[in-house]
């Protein structure tokens, strides 16, 4: 059998196969197991044309699905007229490769769909840089497998190595410079990125984070009143975007949307976008937004958890927000999860629901970070005054003769750096100095 034309590995615009291998404990969810896959790849530009379930107690080392199933595949792959298969598991550069042999049809894994789906979405520079770097990282072990056309080139007697193998050692050369180039760049942007975070620590920060079409732009807009791109897809935003939210009764906070997350994303592609990922591993809360009317719900906020705990983004709890509650029929599925996790807050972004009370949660806990003090100072201290202006909440300005007292809240990280001088007095009214101070 003819071997597949790999000069377009792209998805879009191609008649897929979705093919999903579980294990035993996977087995209940047989009816819904390739439900995400076909997100994926529709979200892609695919057009789903059938699909095959197996439970296997492991794969096989050589097709991943065994030789009866193959031949099941190569059946559906006729009788449909695909011509493109899709696995919802990652597979070894071999295993794509005996598949692709013995169905004469292109074979992309999941992880080639989420990548392929992050080039498209890629707008700004660093996001091209990672998702190309991504690409690169996961292609360079397959480039024998794209390769095959040209390995039945041989050169003659006394030649040495085949053109194909020399164009092979050649691709593989050009692949690692330019891995080289892209890293060192993702370097410069990874320091410009860190210090740009750096210099809003004068500020609260929020982080938004969650599984991909949580809707953690519908409730971004929603809080800041911004205009946002929202689309429902999966990885609609890649990229961070931070914007101001005042929270009622508080002042304002640094909000930010981060890329969603997804069961099993790609190792290179996380390791590729831990630098967009620093706004949440330094924000002073993150709101874990997770659509609430999903069946498997749990399951997405187990994976959550997990990318954050690797990023190192897991020191501070998240307050969890359970989104998208006007898209919930069964009502005992909301009242499940509420039990489940019980310092949840429901809320509809698209309906407004609960929003007053998630900002009434937000102050709650970024006021643990807060303490209430009282400054007596000369009004002339033009250098207090202004840091006071800009990094804290100024509740009560009072002005007697040339000296002025100001009721504040103060983050903790600056109670103990207030420029002060003898003329100062600062009385802490419901707490005690951060250790250090």
């Amino acid at each position: 059998m003819g071997e597949p034309n790999r000069d377009d590995r792209k998805v879009s615009a191609r008649r897929a196969v979705l093919v999903a291998v579980l294990d035993p404990s996977q087995k209940e969810d047989r009816d819904r197991a390739l439900d995400e896959m076909r997100g994926l790849a529709e979200t892609a530009g695919a057009e789903i044309v059938g699909d095959l379930v197996q439970v296997r107690d492991k794969p096989d080392a050589g097709t991943y699905i065994g030789r009866g199933k193959l031949v099941e595949l190569k059946q559906l792959i006729g009788s449909r007229d695909a011509d493109l298969i899709v696995f919802d598991n990652h597979l070894s550069p071999s295993q794509g490769k005996h598949i692709e042999e013995e169905t004469g049809t292109q074979v992309v894994d999941r992880s080639e769909v989420i990548l392929d789906i992050f080039a498209t979405h890629a707008r700004t520079y660093e996001a091209k840089l990672q998702v190309e770097l991504a690409q690169l990282l996961y292609m360079r072990p397959r480039l024998t497998r794209m390769w095959t056309h040209l390995e039945r080139i041989e050169g003659g007697i006394g030649s040495g190595k085949g053109p194909g193998e020399k164009q092979l050692e050649t691709d593989r050369r050009l692949v690692d410079r330019r891995i080289a180039d892209l890293q060192r760049r993702l370097r410069d942007v990874e320091g410009r990125r860190e210090r740009q975070v750096a210099g809003r620590r004068k500020h609260m920060t929020v982080s938004l984070v969650g599984y991909t079409n949580a809707g953690k732009s519908t409730l971004m807009q929603a809080l800041t009143g911004e205009d946002m791109y929202i689309a429902d897809k999966l990885f609609a935003t890649l990229d961070t975007r931070t914007r101001k939210w005042s929270i009622p009764h508080w002042g304002d906070v640094l909000l930010s949307d981060t890329v969603g997350f997804i069961r099993n994303l790609p190792h290179h592609l996380v390791a590729s976008f831990r630098s967009t990922l620093e706004e949440a591993r330094h924000a002073d809360l993150l709101l874990h937004v997770v659509d609430a009317s999903h069946p498997q719900a749990v399951q997405q906020i187990d994976t959550v958890n997990e990318v954050l705990a690797d990023l190192g983004a897991d020191a501070t709890e998240p307050i969890l927000v359970l989104n998208k509650i006007d898209a919930i029929e069964d009502r005992s599925h909301v009242d499940v999860l509420r039990a489940r996790y019980p310092q949840s807050v429901t809320t509809s972004a698209a309906t407004g629901h609960g929003l007053d009370r998630l900002a009434a949660a937000v102050a709650e806990r970024l006021g643990d970070g807060y303490v209430d003090a009282r400054v007596d100072a000369s009004a002339g201290n033009g250098r207090l005054l202004a840091f006071l202006s800009e990094h804290t909440e100024v509740l009560e300005t009072t002005y007697h003769d040339s000296r002025v007292t100001l009721h504040c809240r103060i983050p903790r990280r600056f109670a103990d750096a207030l420029p002060t001088d003898d003329e100062t007095e600062l009385t802490l009214l419901n707490d005690a100095m951060p250790s250090g101070s």
